[in-house]
C-alpha cells in the first residue's frame, strides 16, 4: 500500500494504518470521515504531511505518527481538531519546534517528541502548563500533562532553562516519560543530566518599578518608568489590564543584564485610569509588576446658554441655596475640596431664544430689572472686557543675541508699569521644557541665560489683563559657538603640520627597509664566491671501535663536489660517542 485508501466506511471512529509504504499525506485524506476518534499511521515510510492534511477531523481525539521520516510537521494544522489530546511524534526526524507552534499546543495533555534530533525548545513552550503559566499547582491526577523528551541530542543553554528547571521539581502537574534526560553540549555540560546541570549567564528577570500607585490630574502628562534586570538581558513590554497593548513606551539598555523603560500617557482622561503591567521577558522566564493609575478632577462642558445673572455671596456648606424656581440653574462641580466656609456662586441661566419663543412674554414673567441691576452690571462688565482688550504688549524683538544668552525687548500699550508679566521661553517645539522668569511690564526688557548654541527657541509674554489667546510670541536663533569653531580650526592647522612632518619620515623608514630587503636577496660577489669554496677540510680518524649510544640520531646528506663525491655525516650524538669505525658492509664514516 502506497496511498491513504479513500474507500474507508463514514462511520469509522478508529483508523490504524501501519507498516505500509505510504510517503506522503495528502490534503483532505479523512475529510468525510466525520465520527473518526482515534488515527495511527504509524511505522510506514511518511516524509510529507500537508497541512490540511487532517481538515474537518472535529472530534479526534489521538493522533499517532510515530516511526515514520517526517523532518517538518505542519503544527498549524491542529487548529483542524480542537479537541486533540493525544499527539505522538516519536522515532521521526524533527529538528526543531517553531515558536509559532505554542498556540496550537494548549489542549494537548500527552505529546511524544522523543527520539528525535530536537536540540532546543521554543522558551515559550513551558509558559503553557504549570507551574509556569501561573496556575495553581493541582494534585489531580487527571490534570496531568505527560511529556517525552529522551533520546534527543539537547544542547543545554538558556532557551531549555524551563525543561532543566522542571526536570528538579517533584510533585508537579508536567510528568516527564524519562526523568534522566542528558545533555549532549555545550562541551562543558555534555553528558550531565538535566537535574545536574547548572547554567551560566541564565538568570530569571526581576522588575522594579518607581510607584505603584500614582494618582494624577485630569489633562495632565504622565510617565510610568520600570526596570528590570536578568540573564539574558530581558526586553520590556507594557500592557493594560485588560491585556491590551501600549505602544507609546521607549526603552534603552545601559548595559549586560540591565534594561529600563518608560511609558507616556498624554492628556490622561478618565478612560486612561486603570493598572498598567509592566513585563520583563527573556528565555529564563518572565516577571511582570503592575502601576494603578488614578485620575482627579472633572471635565467642565459648555453649553448655547445666555447668562442672564450672577449672584455670589459667602455662605456655609451646611445652609442651603434656592434659586428662583421660573429659572433654570447650572451647577458646577468640582474635584476641589472646600473649606466648611466658601464663597460659591450660582448661576442663573435662560435659554436662547427660538423662533416663535415670545420675549416679551417671558420678560414680564421675570420682571422688569431694576435700575442697578442686571442689565447694567452686563453692560460695565461688557465695557470692562472692551478695555482690557486694548491693552497689550507689544513691538516684541530680541537683540543682542550670544550664543548662550539673548535680550528681549518689549512696549506696552495702556499697561501700568508695576503690572506683573511672564516671560515663557523654551526650545522650538518642546512646550515640556519651558522656562519662565517673573518680571514687570516697566522694566521693557529681560536677559535670558543659559540657552543652548545654535538652537531656535520661542519665547512669549504673559501680562495680566491682557486679551486670552493674544499673548506676543516671537522666534530667535542663538549663534554658533565662535569659540569651538576657533578650536577646530586651530585642531586642522597642527594636524596639518604634524602630517606634513611624519610623512617624510614614514617615506624614509619604507625607504631603509626595502633597501635592506634587496641587499638580502642580493648578495655579492665575495659572498657567492665565499659559499662556493666553502667546504670542510677533515682528517680520517683512526679506526677504532666506537661505543654505541642507543639514543644517537644521524642524518646523512650527500653534496656534490668538483672532485669527488662525498658522504657528511651530521650527527647529535652525545660527546662521549666521538669516534667512527668502518666495517665491510657499511660505508666510510667522518667525523665533520
Amino acid at each position: 500500500m502506497s496511498d491513504i485508501p479513500l474507500n474507508v466506511p463514514v462511520d469509522t471512529a478508529k483508523l490504524r494504518i501501519e507498516k505500509t509504504a505510504v510517503r506522503r499525506i495528502p490534503t483532505e485524506a479523512f475529510y468525510y470521515l466525520l465520527e473518526l476518534r482515534y488515527l495511527w499511521i504509524t511505522y510506514n515510510s511518511v516524509t510529507s504531511v500537508d497541512t490540511g492534511s487532517f481538515y474537518n477531523l472535529k472530534v479526534l481525539h489521538e493522533l499517532r505518527l510515530d516511526g515514520n521520516m517526517i523532518s517538518m510537521f505542519p503544527w498549524e494544522s491542529l487548529k483542524e481538531m480542537p479537541r486533540l489530546r493525544t499527539l505522538d511524534l516519536h522515532n521521526n526526524r524533527l529538528t526543531n519546534v517553531p515558536n509559532e507552534a505554542v498556540p496550537f499546543l494548549l489542549n494537548i495533555t500527552y505529546l511524544d517528541l522523543s527520539s528525535n534530533k530536537l536540540s532546543t525548545l521554543p522558551p515559550d513552550l513551558m509558559d503553557i502548563w504549570p507551574p509556569f503559566n501561573g496556575a495553581p499547582i493541582s494534585t489531580n491526577a487527571t490534570q496531568k500533562v505527560v511529556l517525552g523528551l529522551q533520546d534527543n541530542p539537547w544542547f543545554c543553554d538558556c532557551k531549555i532553562s524551563k525543561l532543566i528547571e522542571l526536570s528538579k521539581m517533584a510533585d508537579t502537574p508536567v510528568v516527564l516519560m524519562d526523568l534522566f534526560l542528558t545533555c549532549s553540549g555545550p562541551e562543558n555540560l555534555s553528558g550531565v543530566l538535566f537535574q545536574r546541570a547548572e547554567l551560566d549567564n541564565c538568570v530569571k528577570p526581576s522588575v522594579m518599578t518607581s510607584a505603584t500607585k500614582i494618582t494624577s490630574p485630569l489633562g495632565s502628562n504622565v510617565l510610568l518608568r520600570c526596570d528590570a534586570t536578568g540573564l539574558p538581558t530581558p526586553t520590556l513590554y507594557w500592557e493594560k489590564s485588560d491585556g491590551s497593548p501600549v505602544n507609546n513606551a521607549v526603552q534603552e539598555s545601559p548595559g549586560e543584564g540591565v534594561r529600563w523603560s518608560i511609558m507616556s500617557v498624554h492628556g490622561i482622561l478618565y478612560k486612561d485610569a486603570g493598572d498598567y503591567r509592566c513585563r520583563a521577558k527573556n528565555e529564563a522566564g518572565s516577571t511582570e509588576a503592575t502601576i494603578s493609575l488614578s485620575v482627579a478632577g472633572s471635565i467642565s462642558t459648555t453649553t448655547p446658554l445666555l447668562i442672564s445673572s450672577i449672584t455670589t455671596g459667602p455662605t456655609s456648606l451646611d445652609s442651603t441655596f434656592s434659586p428662583p424656581t421660573d429659572v433654570p440653574t447650572l451647577t458646577i462641580i468640582t474635584s476641589t475640596v472646600l473649606p466648611k466656609t466658601s464663597t460659591f456662586a450660582t448661576v442663573l441661566i435662560k435659554p436662547s431664544p427660538t423662533p416663535g419663543n415670545n420675549m416679551q412674554k417671558s420678560s414680564s414673567k421675570q420682571g422688569k430689572p431694576k435700575p442697578g441691576g442686571t442689565g447694567k452690571k452686563l453692560a460695565a462688565d461688557e465695557k470692562s472686557k472692551k478695555s482690557d482688550a486694548s491693552m497689550s504688549v507689544k513691538d516684541l524683538k530680541i537683540v543682542e543675541e550670544t550664543s548662550d544668552t539673548a535680550v528681549l525687548l518689549w512696549a506696552a500699550d495702556g499697561l501700568p508699569k508695576d503690572a506683573p508679566i511672564t516671560v515663557v521661553y523654551s526650545p522650538y517645539g518642546e512646550d515640556d521644557s519651558k522656562r519662565t522668569i517673573e518680571t514687570n511690564v516697566g522694566s521693557g526688557k529681560v536677559f535670558l541665560e543659559g540657552l543652548s548654541t545654535g538652537m531656535r527657541y520661542s519665547v512669549c509674554l504673559v501680562a495680566k489683563g491682557s486679551a486670552p489667546g493674544k499673548d506676543p510670541c516671537i522666534d530667535f536663533y542663538t549663534l554658533d559657538d565662535v569659540e569651538d569653531g576657533g578650536q577646530s580650526q586651530l585642531f586642522m592647522i597642527i594636524s596639518g603640520i604634524a602630517c606634513a612632518l611624519v610623512l617624510p619620515l614614514i617615506a624614509l623608514l619604507l625607504y631603509k627597509i626595502l633597501a635592506l630587503y634587496c641587499k638580502a636577496r642580493n648578495p655579492s660577489p665575495d659572498e657567492e664566491e665565499l659559499e662556493k669554496d666553502s667546504y670542510v677540510k677533515f682528517e680520517t680518524i683512526s679506526m677504532k671501535q666506537r661505543t654505541l649510544n642507543p639514543n644517537q640520531t644521524e642524518i646523512w646528506a650527500r653534496r656534490p663536489t668538483r672532485e669527488s663525491e662525498r658522504m657528511l655525516l651530521c650527527s647529535r650524538s652525545s660527546i662521549d660517542s666521538q669516534m667512527t669505525y668502518k666495517s665491510d658492509s657499511s660505508r666510510s664514516e667522518y667525523l665533520c
